[in-house]
């Protein structure tokens, strides 16, 4: 992907919801639920074996300031973390990002397996 046509690269002012140095949040405009945002490097990488050390921390430390905002805003009841790497494992932009999605109860029938579930036979064990 080229990251002049990248929806990722050079966001706009009031998409940015929290940054640091080299990472941005922002709310995914196709949310899994209510309060799903996506943390994202500013530098174009495709894929979170690409990033840095730093970049890689610098993600982390965004997951860590988002729940405070998610769970005053949002009141959920758990998170998903997780991170598209390729095609084959569901990536659709070609550019980093992790998804910090909020979990609510009852919000699917039987939740247990969480991220398990990105092959569905295999969510439960």
């Amino acid at each position: 992907m080229d990251p002049l046509t990248c929806p990722f690269c050079n966001p706009a002012e009031d998409e940015v919801v929290l940054q640091n140095s080299l990472c941005y949040a922002r709310y995914d405009k196709y949310p899994v639920s209510p309060g799903h945002l996506l943390l994202i490097p500013y530098r174009h990488i495709p894929t979170l074996f690409d990033a840095t050390n730093e970049e890689q921390a610098a993600l982390l430390a965004l997951v860590r300031e988002a729940k405070p905002l998610l769970d005053e805003q949002y009141r959920p009841d758990g998170y998903n973390v997780g991170v598209n790497v390729r095609a084959a494992a569901g990536q659709t932009v070609m550019h980093l990002h992790v998804h910090l999605i909020p979990r609510y109860a009852g919000d699917v029938e039987d939740p247990r397996g969480g991220v398990r579930g990105a092959i569905p036979e295999r969510r439960k064990y």
